[in-house]
């Protein structure tokens, strides 16, 4: 569930800003965020998480399902916005305030395991299976496998936390507009080339400067560029993590394929009317033919004056779609005084029949549960009807975005500090890449360096 920042957990912060910060968010407790007992003694665990309000709604009723299944538990919720979560975790871990479960992401792995601040989950979660309240082989391995660490690698080790969910990066398609404009649907298994994606989003495209204006689309660089960049056989680094590849050509090449949408095909809104109207809220209104679209996106489309539904991304040099997945685990702090309690929430939460149902419902994710994903799931009528999509991109082409496989993305975020100039045509792709390359090698091997630095400890 990787919403709408990717700069969480960049700020390690003091003890004492930490605990003020702390009580602001609701009150973590005091001495390693576990160990209390209520007054009628049950044990608590406190649970630390981020979201929207309606989705810390639904959490608050799954708690209830937990703790009718351990009534000798009590769960304490810390919820905060996914802005403050990164400073506030971290001011946690600085002063030995963390709660007992928390979320985690792919990206944050290696690090806070290294500074030994999450609970090996392995014997917890083999006496689980062994109890019958848990089958690991009917949870995403993809999943799994992004919190798989054997002190060198991501994939392959122990298990130290538990996918919230894998969240795939869709591309939705307005059907109305189609219709309205008479242009034939998108086909939900093939994706479109580059060239014929152009081509229908200038059929889509119809600016007469008021409300009856429509473009083919509309897309965030910060998350939509990497659909295009994968597709054409490109990544921002090597497949060891080493090296920084931006100035690859198909690289470059999917770069300038993005800012030409604006640029040469003019199928976007200008800079000038996105201060007006920024591109969600004209996807909201029927006017884009095309945007991107995750499942924790489809509550907020619950109304859409428009049918929409879900097509493959366009395909670049590969002839092959392809998009990112985003994720966050349920992780255990590794100084809980209730150990297995913590676990048995993590399970829960991530695992649960009636906890994935209770999700799902609500449109927030796709379920952890594969077999609940391709049945129950796909099986729900309402928007968007081809759910299908999500699951391709899970079980075969979703890839993770490049900070996760690094000690820190501080490398990554450089990419996009000046790539305005990249779409507002103040500098080509090939010469932003070439300019910026240097910058971002340079942090690239300080976070190795660290990396080495802190598995030497």
């Amino acid at each position: 569930m990787l919403k709408k920042s990717k700069k969480l957990l960049s700020m390690i912060i003091t003890a004492t800003v930490a605990a003020t910060m702390l009580i602001g968010c609701g009150g973590a407790k005091e001495s390693n965020g576990a160990g209390a007992k209520t007054a009628d003694g049950k044990k608590e665990i406190t649970w630390m998480c981020y979201g929207q309000p309606q989705e810390t709604a639904v959490y608050e009723q799954v708690i209830k399902k937990f703790e009718e299944k351990y009534p000798d538990v009590k769960v304490k919720l810390v919820s905060t916005t996914q802005d403050q979560y990164g400073q506030k975790i971290q001011a946690a871990m600085a002063s030995n305030t963390m709660a007992d479960v928390v979320y985690m992401g792919p990206g944050d792995v290696k690090a806070w395991v290294n500074a030994g601040k999450m609970l090996n989950l392995d014997e917890y979660l083999k006496q689980a299976e062994t109890d019958g309240i848990l089958n690991l082989d009917d949870v995403w391995e993809l999943g799994l496998n992004k919190y798989r660490y054997d002190g060198d690698k991501i994939g392959q080790g122990s298990l130290y936390a538990l996918p919230k969910d894998i969240g795939p990066f869709g591309f939705g398609y307005n059907k109305t507009l189609f219709e309205k404009k008479g242009i034939p649907l998108p086909d939900p298994k093939v994706p479109y080339t580059w060239d014929e994606f152009i081509n229908v989003c200038k059929q889509l495209t119809n600016d007469t400067g008021g409300d009856d204006s429509s473009w083919g689309t509309g897309l965030n660089v910060n998350w939509a560029l990497a659909p295009f960049v994968f597709s054409n056989g490109a990544d921002w680094i090597n497949e060891d993590a080493t090296k920084v590849t931006v100035t690859d050509p198909k690289f470059v090449e999917a770069l300038q394929f993005f800012a030409d949408q604006t640029l040469v095909d003019k199928i976007t809104p200008s800079a000038e009317q996105g201060q007006t109207l920024d591109t969600y809220q004209r996807w909201l209104k029927g006017q884009l033919g095309f945007f991107a679209i995750a499942p924790w996106d489809i509550a907020a489309f619950e109304d859409l004056p428009f049918e929409y539904d879900i097509i493959p991304w366009p395909a670049g040099s590969t002839g092959e779609t392809a998009s990112w997945l985003g994720s966050v685990g349920f992780g255990v702090s590794a100084n809980t005084k209730y150990p297995q309690e913590a676990v048995n929430l993590a399970i829960f939460l991530s695992t649960d029949k009636d906890a994935n149902k209770m999700v799902a419902d609500q449109q927030i994710q796709v379920p952890n549960i594969k077999s609940m994903a391709k049945d129950y799931y796909l099986n729900t009528d309402n928007n968007p009807h081809n759910k299908q999509a999500f699951i391709d991109l899970i079980e075969t082409y979703g890839k993770p975005l490049p900070g996760e496989r690094t000690y820190n993305g501080e490398w990554y975020d450089k990419f996009y500090e000046g790539i305005q100039d990249v779409l507002d045509g103040k500098i080509s792709a090939k010469d932003y890449c070439a300019k910026i390359q240097p910058e971002m090698q340079k942090l690239l091997d300080k976070a190795i360096e660290k990396e080495q630095k802190e598995k030497a400890k």
